[in-house]
């Protein structure tokens, strides 16, 4: 009979950090102690905190052991497993350095416990390739129920009722694009699942793909009922291999439990998935592109209308959601419209996933109610910033969204709240900035990621990014003037109204909101030609304290440029003209006599 089991996150943050070495190292040393029958080793999907991987937990007592190394296992399974005794040194701290305590519950921490877990409420809890844990966690059910007791009508009711809207970028209700799809009375229909999520620090839909599948399958087998179609694909990037391998998995056991395929519940519905993999290109995330990159063709958008609802793949009604999205949908079913709608705002029902990046303690994926400050997420979730530095900004929505500056850390997340102040949800990736952080700089790296990724099929994304970043370049450079600024506002409006999809439209986002919360830096750079920051290289320089330096040397013998001059036991100094500033002069000076302005 098993007495333990022991969770080991199985996403991809934790395997690249050694998680199934450490799982096969432990199975091992079980089995060495005799105790392959007591205990039982569980590869799940992600736990939320990734910055701690690789991370396991043993139940039934909760303890909740971070950053394992596979030299920790024997010691785990000989103290803890066998003697149970918990190994103090690797259990999870909120603080660090903090001293022995009370080992709390994972709930009880400060990252879980404001969270609401339902698009992730089974990643790392159950084995995500065993369809069987799936269906203990009443997985299933609500295909069967819709299957069984409900019409189609009545399914795309409780989805309008529940006020679900789509996860993937403008949040379009999803009961109501169902319901556009089964109104076309025709033989062929289409379910599409978006997983393509190209936004630079977004993993929100590849954990559930590597930690829930069947969920997502299950969706789409409920979607295909509630429009009459009989056939599903998931457009899932190839970057995603652990995602890609477990879907396969998923879908391989879905039919051998006729939960997929013919007569599925001997209903007489038949409902099938197929996987496509894409080649990472980022404009495949518009809708349109996707369908034509299945179809078999370059990544392009199309003209809309008509809409994918009315004609989308192979010319057929199409519907199309996200990873998340789908995620949602199961458990609705079960629980209820108004159960969901009781989550969220008026106008945003339900949690939303993050994934928390850039300068935060907790680097994560979160789950959370609609309404829920920034504030909350990033300092009571996220554990606020790292190395007692300031909060300057947090960017939502990738490359489309916007940066959203200290003043606004108080107002409620939900969709309409941020394009108020001219963000977006996105699909949910959070990048935190700090006092460090220059946000031309910001804007420029997000420019420079859309014009390499624009598909090139409409001038003003094509030309117009491309015309932005070079003006960008120009002001990070220190050759930018007050005029360029206005020529950037410009340039940004004239994109935002003529470019043929919207991820050309939103290209300008991060220009634009960085240059209406942050002109000042802006006009440092092409005014006193000063980066703020100190991160622009050819708008800063380092200088020598003389009532610091000890003339030891030491800098100019770091200095790969020999720019450094003095006499030992003298006041140094650096000739500007010579200096690349690569800062090894700062780094290796030991008496704080180099300063970066």
């Amino acid at each position: 009979m098993i007495r333990t089991h022991v969770l080991i996150c199985g996403g991809t943050g934790c395997t690249s950090s050694g998680s199934v070495k450490i799982a096969d190292a432990l199975e091992e040393q079980i089995a060495l102690n005799g105790l392959a029958d007591e205990i039982k080793v569980v590869r799940t999907g992600c736990f939320g905190l990734c910055a701690l991987g690789p991370v396991m937990i043993v139940y039934p007592e909760g303890t909740f052991y971070s950053r394992v190394k596979l030299e920790d296992v024997p010691e785990i399974v000989s103290e803890h497993l066998l003697k149970g005794r918990v190994v103090d040194r690797l259990v999870y701290r909120e603080t660090e350095g903090e001293e022995k305590v009370e080992v709390p519950s994972l709930q009880e921490t400060g990252f879980y416990k404001t969270q609401m877990r339902v698009a992730l409420r089974n990643c790392g809890v159950i084995n995500p390739e065993q369809i069987d844990e799936y269906i203990a966690m009443d997985g299933y059910a609500a295909l069967g129920k819709v299957l069984t007791e409900m019409t189609p009508e009545e399914v795309i009711q409780v989805m309008k009722d529940s006020g679900l809207r789509g996860r993937g970028g403008a949040g379009f209700p999803t009961g109501l694009k169902w319901e556009f799809a089964a109104k076309n009375k025709v033989p062929q229909k289409y379910v599409v699942c978006n997983a393509d999520e190209g936004d630079p620090g977004a993993f929100m839909d590849r954990s559930v793909l590597e930690g829930d599948p069947h969920a997502v399958l299950e969706a789409m087998a409920i979607a295909g009922y509630a429009i009459g179609a009989n056939k599903g694909y998931i457009y899932v990037r190839a970057e995603y291999p652990i995602a890609v391998k477990r879907l396969e998995i998923a879908i391989g056991q879905a039919r051998e439990y006729n939960l997929l395929g013919k007569d599925i519940f001997g209903t007489g519905f038949d409902f099938d998935i197929e996987v496509r993999l894409g080649a990472g290109a980022f404009v495949c995330g518009e809708e349109t592109a996707l369908l034509t990159s299945i179809e078999g063709n370059r990544g392009e958008p199309r003209n809309k209308p008509p809409f994918p609802a009315n004609k989308g793949l192979f010319g057929q009604p199409t519907i199309i959601n996200n990873v998340e999205t789908l995620a949602n949908i199961p458990q609705i079913i079960l629980k209820g419209a108004d159960w969901f709608a009781s989550m969220g705002t008026e106008g945003s029902k339900g949690t939303k996933v993050f994934a928390l990046g850039g300068k935060i303690v907790n680097t994560g994926l979160v789950e959370i109610p609609m309404g829920t400050t920034l504030r909350e997420i990033i300092f009571d979730i996220g554990g606020g910033i790292p190395n007692g530095k300031k909060f300057k900004a947090v960017q939502t929505g990738g490359p489309s969204g916007g940066c959203i500056p200290a003043e606004y850390l108080d107002m409620p997340i939900d969709y309409d709240n941020l394009k108020k102040i001219g963000a977006m949800m996105g699909s949910g990736g959070m990048i935190v900035m700090d006092e460090t952080t220059c946000m031309v700089d910001v804007a420029r790296f997000f420019l420079d990621f859309t014009v390499d990724e624009s598909c090139g099929k409409c001038t003003p994304c094509r030309i117009g990014t491309r015309r932005l970043l070079e003006m960008l370049d120009k002001i990070t450079s220190g050759n930018g003037t007050l005029e360029d600024l206005d020529k950037m506002e410009e340039l940004c409006k004239y994109i935002q109204a003529n470019a043929m999809c919207a991820l050309g439209q939103t290209a300008p986002n991060p220009v634009l909101s960085t240059l209406k919360y942050f002109r000042d830096e802006y006009e440092a750079h092409v005014v006193e030609k000063r980066c703020p920051a100190g991160v622009c290289k050819n708008l800063m320089h380092y200088e020598i304290q003389p009532d610091k330096c000890k003339g030891c040397t030491l800098c100019a013998r770091k200095c790969p440029a020999g720019a450094i001059t003095g006499k030992v036991k003298e006041p140094h100094v650096i000739d500007q003209s010579k200096c690349i500033k690569c800062g090894a002069c700062m780094e290796g000076c030991k008496f704080s006599a180099i300063i970066k302005k």
